[in-house]
């Protein structure tokens, strides 16, 4: 018996949330440290939802982190959506890379899990490396330009590198905390601010894979596979898409854009739409978002980032094979075909599952939480749910007043977004079920 609960227990896709759920405790007993505290008091479960909103790199905050949280809280913060955020089996296989470099079969396929599962075992060690140099690079110089940036503000050179250092993180590791209690409102139409966070959120968003393909070719001989091409495309005309929704929306709306000469607006707008499918941070007050811009904030959260990157949702492949789909049904192709490539069968399988699979969690949760705050109107509920399953973090408001259940409703949101799609998805794609027989067609009516 206790046989069988060891291989039970081995398994990547049983071990590695465990693995999750030991780190977001530990992070919780730390964060429960007097030395983590600045004095001003909160309970173990406003610990442990931080400490999940971390390692999960969602965001969301049941406490203002530089009211609750003293310098060392903050680096505890800190430490735990980097982890988090380049996922806890890469970051153990780094360091153990840096100390042996070697690999074995059973971390390959572990790490591999956590990745990506259409990654082939030689490919682990070398993404892993661009991993780590990719995380290293972006964030250092995003966090050089922040700090140089913030000590024009009247910050001390130590608070500004620190600033520059926490944020810069937060954004490229998708985790949506800021050490100022209204996330970045205070600098919405400054560039040098702005910018730095929109680029290392969106390259974060794209996938250690995608990242890793554009990187290791020249420029004048690559040939980039469908799924880089497809993630590419489709962040594209989300970020685009998303940035002209915002800015019709809101243009005139005097508690976000509103507020600004029309030349200042175009920025605040950019940046929504970059940090919406993946960091969470915000520069406007996102509860004063008119119920249509909310609405297509929701779906932008629900899409998601590329796949194996620090962002949440069903993911911008998944989504778009989807509408790949939908557009060979209405044209009556036989085929789904991307780039002049045919989509596999087993893939336009594992989007429906996943999305509906999605759907039905996200759906489920909105009820509980409904139960649990029946003050609460339900749009706010609505993007709650799907900013904590989907990972990103902004919230209408609400999070603050929430009640314990919700809480924890949230929490286990969370929990679920950082590590249920990765190995939903790689359970699919590694326990296939091979038949030596099929039964007879049938044709039930649909639509």
């Amino acid at each position: 018996m206790s046989a069988n609960i060891k291989a039970f227990f081995r398994h990547p896709a049983r071990l590695i949330p465990l693995i999750f759920f030991a780190v977001i405790l530990a992070g919780t007993l730390v964060l429960m440290l007097p030395a983590a505290s600045t004095g001003a008091g909160y309970s173990f479960t406003d610990a442990f939802f931080t400490s999940t909103s971390a390692v999960s790199v969602t965001g969301l905050a049941v406490l203002d982190t530089p009211v609750h949280f003293s310098g060392f809280g903050e680096l505890v913060i800190w430490l735990l959506f980097q982890v988090g955020g380049l996922g806890i089996m890469t970051s153990a296989v780094l360091i153990g890379l840096l100390v042996s470099k070697k690999l074995g079969l059973r971390t390959k396929l572990m790490t591999r899990m956590e990745i990506s599962p259409a990654l082939g075992l030689g490919d682990v060690k070398s993404v892993l490396l661009h991993t780590g140099a990719v995380s290293l690079a972006v964030q250092t110089v995003t966090a050089v330009i922040l700090a140089v940036r913030f000590s024009t503000y009247g910050f001390d050179a130590g608070t500004a590198t620190w600033y520059g250092i926490f944020h810069a993180g937060s954004a490229f590791n998708s985790a949506g905390l800021a050490l100022f209690s209204d996330s970045i409102m205070g600098y919405a139409t400054d560039p040098w601010i702005s910018l730095p966070l929109c680029f290392a959120t969106i390259l974060g968003g794209l996938g250690m894979p995608v990242i890793f393909e554009m990187t290791r070719r020249r420029w004048g001989r690559r040939q980039w596979s469908v799924h880089t091409k497809l993630t590419l495309t489709g962040s594209a005309i989300l970020l685009v898409g998303g940035w002209l929704v915002f800015l019709a929306f809101e243009w005139s709306n005097p508690a976000t854009f509103g507020q600004w000469p029309w030349y200042d607006r175009f920025l605040p707008a950019f940046f929504q739409t970059s940090m919406v499918r993946a960091a969470g941070l915000n520069s406007i007050d996102v509860g004063a978002m008119h119920d249509d811009s909310q609405l297509a904030s929701i779906i932008l959260m629900f899409i998601g980032g590329g796949s194996a990157s620090t962002a949440g949702g069903i993911k911008v492949t998944t989504f778009f094979v989807l509408l790949l789909v939908i557009w060979a049904e209405v044209r009556g192709e036989p085929d789904v075909t991307a780039f002049r490539r045919r989509i596999n069968p087993s893939v336009i399988r594992e989007a429906l599952t996943i999305a509906l699979v999605y759907i039905a969690c996200n759906a489920f949760g909105i009820f509980l939480m409904q139960r649990f705050e029946p003050e609460l109107p339900l749009m706010p509920i609505m993007f709650e749910v799907t900013s904590a399953l989907a990972t990103l973090g902004q919230s209408t408001g609400v999070t603050y007043e929430l009640s314990e259940p919700s809480k924890w409703l949230l929490a286990i949101a969370m929990y679920a977004g950082r590590v249920g799609p990765v190995l939903f998805a790689a359970s699919l794609a590694l326990r296939p079920r091979h038949r030596m027989y099929r039964y007879p067609d049938a044709r039930p009516l649909v639509g």
